[in-house]
């Protein structure tokens, strides 16, 4: 039987989280060590915090909340492609990939991902991710999600045309994911944020499992 694989970040007070974000803490309000009956824990974070999927209403301003992405796009075969010695993911290096075409979900393993294999727990501001014009390639191929190994599909000080053009065309973006020890290939997607009424993105468990040719 072929394992699934977690390609979350564990969320945690150690994670690096995006500057200018809440921190993350995990309290608990009731504590069996003190004499509760039971463990009860509250959490405080963000809803773009690891791992998590954008909705359009995180840069639309009449755009949908996560309630409404598709399920039929956060399910599904998917590509993992490596693309280890960028250090912008422009269209031509997308191109260069030679993708199937009837590619649907893409999910980028860049060297981003050695810093979560590290443990990383500072925020990097020169993580890899997409140029606008990578971002219009990939609406262009017909592409239904889009996935990156940090916390943002665009550049830490890029203006957000990035995301703007893929949220507009429908397409999910999955960030923070942790591809480390992913090999290159077809995988089954399974990505599912936390079903959040009225925000603009929710964290998200995202698994993959490898789709073997008999």
């Amino acid at each position: 039987m072929t394992p699934y694989l977690d390609i979350s970040l564990t969320i945690s007070p150690n994670l690096p989280h995006w500057p200018g974000s809440p921190l993350t803490e995990l309290t608990r309000r009731r504590d069996m060590a003190q004499g509760d009956p039971v463990n009860d824990s509250v959490l405080t974070c963000g809803v773009h915090t690891g791992t998590h999927v954008d909705a359009p209403l995180h840069f639309l301003a009449d755009g949908a909340d996560v309630t409404d992405l598709s399920l039929e796009a956060l399910i599904g075969p998917a590509r993992v492609a490596a693309l280890p010695d960028v250090e912008v993911i422009a269209a031509h290096d997308l191109e260069a990939l030679n993708l199937p075409p009837d590619t649907q979900r893409l999910l980028l393993r860049t060297h981003n991902s050695e810093g979560w294999q590290r443990g990383d727990h500072a925020f990097r501001p020169d993580f890899i991710a997409l140029t606008t014009d990578a971002a219009h390639w990939v609406v262009a191929r017909g592409i239904q999600l889009i996935g990156i190994d940090y916390l943002s599909i665009q550049r830490f000080r890029d203006n957000p045309e990035t995301h703007i053009a893929l949220l507009q065309a429908g397409v999910v973006i999955v960030e923070g994911l942790n591809l480390a020890g992913i090999e290159p290939g077809d995988y089954e997607l399974i990505c599912l944020p936390l079903k959040l009424a009225g925000a603009e993105g929710a964290p998200a468990r995202a698994v993959l499992k490898r789709l073997r040719n008999e």
